[in-house]
């Protein structure tokens, strides 16, 4: 699981996917406040993955920066999940790293973001949320705040790598699918979790 938290709240997330029931709006919780904190939380995840990666660049270019995704931005986000007792994570319909694949509920707020952005929506303003309940009645919040491609971004996510850059993303990731971005595309979301009282 690529989210940084306990196996139980992996476990209700699971179950909230399987068994998510829609609930009339007069039952509702006001969410409001993990709205604010949601926001709050992909901002400061977002900030600190750009502020390594800006650093990890400047100081040794951009193969340097797959570090970066590859082997700290799992910490940073386990991190900053424990400080503000959430799950934090990213995800993608074109993954670079399987671990961080999106789960049923993720793949369908991704394609409503790519179908939004179609209509004109920018990127950078995409935002879901939802409260999903499981089949034992926890209720689970869940948010999704969509990255829009940075130039940043470009030189290991865009169509046209560097050697350098091309042979490492390879041997860390045999799998990517995570390129041919141009600027503005979707890249991906951010997503975060809170357990309900």
């Amino acid at each position: 699981m690529r989210y940084a938290s306990t196996l139980v709240l992996g476990a209700i997330l699971t179950a909230g996917i399987a068994f998510a029931r829609p609930q009339p709006a007069d039952e509702q919780p006001d969410v409001s406040a993990e709205v604010k904190a949601s926001r709050d939380a992909a901002r400061q995840f977002g900030g600190a993955l750009k502020e390594a990666l800006q650093q990890a660049i400047k100081t040794g270019g951009p193969t340097n920066g797959i570090a970066v995704c590859h082997d700290q931005a799992g910490q940073i986000a386990a991190d900053l999940g424990s400080k503000l007792d959430m799950i934090i994570g990213r995800t993608s319909l074109k993954t670079r790293n399987p671990g961080n694949a999106p789960d049923n509920w993720e793949l369908a707020v991704l394609k409503q973001f790519e179908a939004r952005k179609a209509q004109g929506e920018p990127a950078d303003k995409l935002e879901f949320f939802a409260v999903i309940e499981d089949d034992q009645g926890q209720k689970t919040f869940r948010y999704m705040k969509a990255i829009p491609t940075g130039a940043l971004c470009l030189a290991c996510h865009g169509d046209k790598l560097d050697p350098e850059v091309d042979a490492k993303l390879k041997a860390l990731y045999p799998n990517d699918t995570a390129r041919g971005f141009k600027e503005g595309d979707l890249r991906g979301a951010f997503t975060i979790a809170k357990p309900l009282p």
